[in-house]
C-alpha cells in the first residue's frame, strides 16, 4: 500500500527531462511569450461568454465581487504555482508537483483531473466561439448559418439541432497548428492577445465614456444575496483558468526558473484588473436580467443602441477566443506526455515529432476527442465540470507547497511563495469554498470521472510505473 505514495526525486525529474531523447521537448519560449500565453488562456470564454449567464442567474451586478473574490483566491494559488514552477521546471504542471510531494497515486489523480480540466475547458471555449462566429457571419456577411448545425442536439426545445459544426472545425484547426510547433503557436497567440486586449479596452471606452454607466442598473447590487455572488464566482472561475496552464510548458521555456513565475503572476494580475473593469461596465450599461446570453458584451451594446459597435466586439471575440482554445489544447497533451513518460500511460503517447518537436500523438488524440465533445456539449455543463476539476487541482498544489517545505526544506527555490503556510492555506480554503458552491450534478460527474481514472491506474498505471520498477 505504501508504494502507492512513492514520490519521485526532483533531481531525477530534472535529469530525465534533459536526457529525454525522443521524449524531450524543444525550449523556445521566453518570459514575454509565457505571459502573453497566460493572458491568451485566461481572457476568453469566461469574460466573453459566461459573465452574462453568471450575472443574470446568480450574482446580478454583484458579479463584480465574484470576479474580485475569484481573483484573490487564484492569487494565493498562483504564488504556490510560481514556487513549484521555478523549483520543478518540468512538463506536467500540478501532476508533476504532486508526484514530487504527495506520491504516485495522488499524482495520478491530479493528472487525470487535469486531463478533464483542459479538455473540457477547450470544449467550452469552442462552444462560446461558435456563438460569436455565427453572429459574425450574420452581421457582416448576412449569412444565416443553419441552426441545425450550430448547436448541440436538442439544446433548444422545439428546435431540431444535430451538431455544433463551427466548434468542431475550429478545434481541429487549432490542433493542426499545435502539431506544427510551440513557437509558431506562441507567435499566433501573441497576435491574437493584442487584438483581444484592444477589443476589451474598446468596450470599456464605449461603455464608460460614450454610453456611460447608469448607477440604477446596479440596484439591487446583490439581488441573489451573498450566496448568489459566490455561485457566480464558482461559475466565472472558468474565466481565470489559464495561468496554471502555462506551467505545462516548463520544458519549453528557455529560462523556466525565472520566466515561469513572471508569466504566472503577471498574466493573472493583468487579467484580474480587466475582468473587474468589464464586469462593472457591463452591468452598469445594461440591466443584469438582460445578459443571459452566450454573447453578453454584444447584447449589452445592442441594448444601449450601439448595434454597429456590437459587431466589432463579435469580431474581436471570434479572434480572441482562438488563443484560449489554443493554450488549453496545448496544455492537455503535455499532461498526457508527462504521465506517459513516467510509465503511467502507454509510452507511445510521449513521443515527440522529429521535425516539429511537439508531442504530436497526444495533441492529435486530444483534438479529436475535444472536437467530438464540442459538437454535442452544453457550455454551462462543461464549464462547471471544468471548474471543479481545476479547483481540485489548485487545492492539491497549495497543500503540496506546505508538504514540500517540511519534507524537503533544502531544495533550491528560485521563487518562494511568501507567508507559508498562511498563503497556501488561504488558497486551499478559497478553492474548497468555491467547489462547495457548484451544483450537486457537477460533483456527481466529477466523482464518476475520478473513479474511472482510479480504475485505469490500478489496471495499468500501478503495474507499469517506472519508479515502481526501480530496485
Amino acid at each position: 500500500m505504501l508504494n502507492l505514495f512513492r514520490t519521485k526525486s526532483v533531481d531525477k525529474m530534472l535529469q530525465n527531462s534533459e536526457e529525454g531523447g525522443q521524449h524531450k521537448l524543444k525550449r523556445a519560449l521566453n518570459a514575454f511569450d509565457i505571459t502573453i500565453m497566460g493572458i491568451g488562456a485566461i481572457i476568453g470564454a469566461g469574460i466573453f461568454v459566461l459573465t452574462g449567464t453568471a450575472a443574470a442567474t446568480h450574482a446580478g451586478p454583484g458579479i463584480i465581487l465574484s470576479f474580485v473574490f475569484t481573483g484573490v483566491a487564484c492569487a494565493f494559488t498562483a504564488l504556490c504555482y510560481a514556487e513549484f514552477a521555478s523549483m520543478i521546471p518540468i512538463a506536467g504542471s500540478a501532476y508533476t508537483y504532486s508526484y514530487a510531494t504527495m506520491g504516485e497515486l495522488i499524482a495520478w489523480i491530479i493528472g487525470w483531473d487535469l486531463i478533464l480540466e483542459y479538455a473540457v475547458g477547450a470544449c467550452a471555449v469552442s462552444i462560446g466561439w461558435s456563438s460569436y462566429f455565427v453572429d459574425f457571419l450574420k452581421k457582416f456577411f448576412n449569412i444565416d448559418f443553419p441552426v441545425a448545425f450550430s448547436m448541440a442536439p436538442n439544446l433548444i426545445p422545439g428546435t431540431t439541432t444535430y451538431i455544433n459544426l463551427p466548434a468542431v472545425l475550429i478545434i481541429l484547426a487549432m490542433t493542426a497548428l499545435l502539431v506544427i510547433g510551440i513557437k509558431e503557436s506562441a507567435k499566433f497567440n501573441n497576435v491574437v492577445v493584442v487584438i483581444k486586449i484592444l477589443i476589451i479596452c474598446f468596450f470599456l471606452y464605449v461603455g464608460a465614456v460614450i454610453i456611460k454607466i447608469n448607477p440604477a442598473n446596479w440596484k439591487p447590487f446583490m439581488p441573489f444575496g451573498w450566496h448568489g455572488v459566490m455561485a457566480g464566482a464558482a461559475l466565472v472561475f472558468f474565466a481565470y483558468i489559464g495561468f496554471d496552464s502555462v506551467t505545462t510548458t516548463a520544458e519549453e521555456a528557455k529560462k523556466p526558473q525565472r520566466d515561469l513565475p513572471i508569466g504566472i503572476i503577471a498574466s493573472l494580475v493583468i487579467c484580474t484588473v480587466l475582468y473587474v473593469a468589464v464586469a462593472a461596465v457591463l452591468t452598469g450599461i445594461t440591466h443584469y436580467t438582460k445578459l443571459n446570453n452566450p454573447a453578453p458584451i454584444a447584447v449589452a451594446l445592442i441594448e444601449a443602441g450601439k448595434a454597429k459597435l456590437s459587431g466589432i466586439v463579435s469580431v474581436g471575440a471570434v479572434v480572441s477566443l482562438l488563443s484560449t482554445m489554443l493554450v488549453m489544447l496545448m496544455a492537455q497533451p503535455r499532461i498526457f506526455f508527462a504521465m506517459s513518460r513516467d510509465g503511467l500511460l502507454p509510452q507511445g503517447l510521449s513521443k515527440v515529432h522529429k521535425k516539429f518537436g511537439t508531442p504530436y500523438i497526444t495533441t492529435i488524440a486530444t483534438g479529436l476527442v475535444v472536437a467530438a465533445a464540442a459538437g454535442f456539449g452544453n457550455i454551462q455543463t462543461v464549464a462547471e465540470l471544468c471548474n471543479i476539476g481545476t479547483l481540485f487541482a489548485f487545492v492539491l498544489v497549495c497543500a503540496g507547497i506546505i508538504v514540500l517545505r517540511h519534507t524537503k526544506p533544502d531544495l533550491k527555490r528560485p521563487f518562494k511563495c511568501p507567508a507559508v503556510p498562511l498563503i497556501p492555506i488561504l488558497g486551499a480554503l478559497s478553492c474548497i469554498y468555491l467547489m462547495c458552491s457548484l451544483p450537486l450534478t457537477t460533483w456527481i460527474r466529477f466523482i464518476v470521472w475520478m473513479l474511472i481514472g482510479i480504475v485505469i491506474y490500478f489496471l495499468y498505471g500501478a503495474r507499469n510505473s517506472k519508479i515502481g520498477k526501480e530496485p
